[in-house]
């Protein structure tokens, strides 16, 4: 797929199915997440794959997280929790991990990691790979992020489904460049 092609066509893809990406494909994702822009080569991230049995575990990670922050949760609301993770057959978790600078504050560090899953989700489409970037309320939970090993100086910015995309591909909506372009003065 042509450069261009990839940039003005990819659409986040909300269901997907098995296979997930191969070895080779999650490798290919990951280079091109590396290429992100990134002010004094901090490569501020890092990822987490999750697939097979370890997306029950994540659910069962989500469940009691929910638990805990609200105790009156009616079973369906944690059985939903459960499933979460299981709507695509491998997630990629993107983590920023924050370092101590004196010329990149933080904001640019989440700001490069975050490049870093556009390129990724770039490199999905381009290879055919469903992908969709998902946060929500487990991201920010700190007994999720306590159970992933997420540290204190890193934020988890996205849960990255993956797979085979069920279903046609939605056409992206055609924007007009001059509706957030202006010129200065």
């Amino acid at each position: 797929m042509d450069a261009l092609d990839s940039l003005l066509g990819r659409v986040s893809v909300t269901r997907v199915g098995d296979p997930g990406p191969t070895p080779a494909q999650l490798d290919t994702l990951f280079r091109a997440a590396l290429r992100a822009p990134d002010h004094a080569q901090l490569r501020p991230w890092r990822f987490l794959v999750i697939e097979g049995e370890a997306r029950t575990q994540l659910g069962e990670l989500f469940a009691s997280a929910l638990a805990q922050r609200q105790p009156e949760s009616r079973p369906d609301a944690l059985d939903k929790a459960r499933r979460m993770p299981l709507r695509a057959p491998t997630l990629v978790l993107a983590i920023a991990s924050l370092q101590p600078h004196p010329k990149v504050p933080e904001v640019e560090q989440v700001l490069a990691a975050g490049c870093a899953v556009h390129g990724l989700l770039l490199a999905a489409h381009a290879q055919g790979i469903g992908a969709v970037w998902r946060t929500g309320e487990f991201a920010y939970d700190p007994v999720v992020t306590a159970g992933l090993g997420i540290g204190e100086h890193e934020r988890l910015i996205g849960f990255i489904y993956l797979g085979t995309p069920e279903g046609e591909l939605r056409t992206p909506p055609v924007l007009d460049p001059a509706a957030f372009v202006r010129r200065w003065p």
